[in-house]
Formats: structure tokens, sequence, C-alpha cells
């Protein structure tokens, strides 16, 4: 009986004990949610133009590249034959969620993405909350996240497609 009893309380505490584990790693996951390398990327859902959500924790297992941008940049335009280019070629590798900025003109995106011929995913941020949560300050601005939801590399202004292979891969 005591050895039972001694099983029992060896038991529970090792149960508490783990959960306390758990517990501490939620809590330092949560407070490593930011926007700088090393940081875990902030979630959001944004809709796509067809009104489908698409939610960034929901690509974990896959690297993706959030690029931030509007119709009405110059360098944004530049950069989207790139960013089509690399999507090509990686698509089976990586996720891109290009997030527009143009606050909700629904039809001048969806004009851009055919005049373009952009193949990758187009989310809008209509209210602006995920650009300023990401503290966005130029466009076109893109983070690489890695299959584990966290920032390798910034980038803060037009991207070729060798600095998108690269920056994808390499850590900081």
């Amino acid at each position: 009986m005591k050895k039972l009893i001694l099983f029992l309380s060896i038991l529970v505490s090792v149960s508490l004990l783990l959960s306390d584990i758990q517990k501490a790693s939620g809590q330092d996951r949560e407070k490593n949610i930011g926007v700088n390398v090393g940081n875990i990327a902030p979630d959001f859902t944004l809709k796509d133009l067809k009104g489908s959500e698409v939610q960034l924790s929901k690509l974990r297992g896959k690297k993706v590249m959030i690029n931030f941008w509007a119709t009405w940049c110059p360098p944004c335009r530049q950069e989207m034959p790139e960013i089509e280019k690399f999507f090509q070629e990686k698509k089976e590798d990586i996720e891109i969620l290009a997030i527009n900025i143009d606050g909700g003109a629904t039809n001048n995106v969806d004009e851009f993405i055919k005049k373009m011929k952009i193949t990758f995913p187009v989310v809008l941020d209509e209210k602006d909350r995920v650009n300023e949560r990401y503290k966005v300050m130029t466009i076109p601005t893109t983070f690489f996240v890695d299959e584990n939801g966290v920032i390798i590399n910034k980038y803060y202004s037009v991207m070729s497609l060798g600095v998108m292979k690269e920056l994808i891969n390499k850590k900081k």
C-alpha cells in the first residue's frame, strides 16, 4: 500500500511539473512574438480577392514570404514580376502572401493582378491592421518566415529573384 501511495505521489508530482513546463514554454513563445528577426511572426487572418480567409499560422510547416505592397507603388510594380518568377520556381516549397495595403480598393487590386498576370496569393489588409502590427514604414517590405513561424529575414526595398532565393534560406 505504501508503495502504491508513493508511486501515485510521484506520478502526480511529475504530471504537475510537466504541466508547469508546458505553461512556461507557451508563455515564452508568446513573449517572443514580434516583427524582428528571431521573433515568431505575429499571426493574422486576411481575406483574398475571392473572400476566402487566409491565416498565417495555418501555413506552419512551410516557409512563407510575406510581402507588403500597394498598386500605386512604383517599386512594388517593379518587384511583382520577380515575385511571380520566384513563386513559379518555389511554389512547392514556399507560400507567398502578398499583403495589399490599398485600403480596400478591391477592383484596383483585382485589375492590377490580372494585368501583371500574378498567380501567387494576394490578401487584403483593408483596415491596415496587419500593416500596423508589422510596423511597415516603407513599401515594399518583405518578411521571410521559416517553417516554425520564426522571422529569419526582412527586406525593405525592391528584390530581385536572386535576393529572394538567398533570403528565404539564409538566417541572418
